[in-house]
């Protein structure tokens, strides 16, 4: 009887433990959901990246291009642009240029870029646009670096609607630099914040003699933050 007794306890003990590691394995696998639940909500409920500068987003059927722009180093320049966007002037316009290795002609300073604005897509509209004062880089010390926003022109103060993004340092843009006989460069006046890789995707598009065949379509070019928002 002794026997059947320790037995009977020893199934029962046995049991309670069974019970008790199944019980600890659920309570694990609730912990664990619970976790991942509440890191996906704080996830989706953190606040955007917040900006001391008026903020724009380029669209593309590629991504977007979210650019921070400087309108304490270059003021006129980026009034004249947020005011182009406000205008709806880059809806259906396009990234129309790019400049490659593979492109440029031997021997010549190389550059590294892709070129937008309304000149593909709606040529009319050039009388619609004031030219900028040149606001270059001396005057600003906002620097050609990979990703910079700035103002492609024929001569100084000429620029209005067609802009570029360096996908390269270029130094030669800069005020002294040797990409302009003039010497006075070009009008940096942002940088890409966030959707390089959207750039470096448009850079690598088909081209024939500088010309992406086809356009690449900007969808439109919309403001995200205002200063001080």
């Amino acid at each position: 009887m002794m026997s059947v007794a320790v037995k009977m306890k020893d199934n029962i003990l046995a049991g309670m433990k069974c019970r008790y590691f199944h019980d600890s394995i659920i309570c694990a696998v609730c912990l664990w959901t619970a976790c991942v639940i509440a890191y996906v909500a704080m996830a989706g409920c953190t606040q955007p990246k917040a900006y001391d500068n008026p903020v724009v987003v380029i669209e593309t059927k590629f991504g977007n291009i979210t650019v921070e722009l400087f309108p304490q180093q270059a003021p006129a320049t980026v009034s004249a642009f947020l005011r182009n966007i406000d205008s709806g002037f880059f809806n259906n316009s396009s990234f129309y240029r790019v400049l490659r290795n593979d492109n440029q002609v031997t021997g010549t300073l190389r550059s590294y870029l892709i070129q937008g604005g309304i000149w593909q897509s709606n040529p009319d509209l050039k009388g619609k646009f004031t030219p900028i004062p040149h606001e270059s880089t001396q005057q600003t010390g906002l620097l050609h670096k990979r990703g910079t926003l700035s103002m492609a022109r024929n001569e100084p103060g000429t620029a209005t609607s067609e802009f570029f993004i360096c996908v390269e340092d270029e130094p030669g843009f800069d005020f002294g630099g040797k990409n302009n006989a003039d010497g006075l460069g070009y009008a940096a006046f942002g940088a890409v914040a966030d959707g390089m890789e959207t750039v470096m995707k448009i850079y690598q598009q088909p081209e024939n003699d500088q010309r992406f065949m086809p356009p690449v379509t900007i969808l439109n070019i919309h403001r995200l933050q205002k200063k001080n928002q």
